[in-house]
């Protein structure tokens, strides 16, 4: 399986703006379709996003349309989280993973990043 390390995370107040990185190792992503997915304290996993690798279609929860944005870099074997307008209920530890059918990951998770939405 794939190795997944996620970056970017960190303190923002709402309103704020953080990009989350993920970086592959193991084996290429070039072919699989990506997704984001995150876990407050307390609350299950949760599908937040994700992106294909046919036609680059994206799909977003409910929750975070139109404030977030899920994009690739094949050449660098990475997946981004461009995530504007953060809202408190946001705070989370988000985690990247292959997926198929667009919100079923199908790689053992990483350690994730931390994301903290605080005034």
């Amino acid at each position: 399986q794939v190795q997944l390390v996620e970056s970017g995370g960190g303190l923002v107040q709402p309103g704020g703006s953080l990009r989350l990185s993920c970086a592959a190792s193991g084996r290429t992503l070039s072919t699989y379709d990506m997704g984001w997915f995150r876990q407050a304290p307390g609350k299950e996993r949760e599908f937040v996003a994700s992106i294909s690798w046919i036609a680059n279609m994206t799909y977003y929860s409910e929750s975070v349309k139109g404030r977030f944005t899920i994009s690739r870099d094949n050449a660098k074997n990475s997946v981004y989280l461009q995530m504007n307008s953060l809202k408190p209920e946001d705070t989370a530890v988000y985690y990247c993973n292959a997926v198929k059918g667009i919100t079923t990951p199908i790689d053992s998770w990483g350690q994730g990043t931390q994301v903290t939405v605080s005034s």
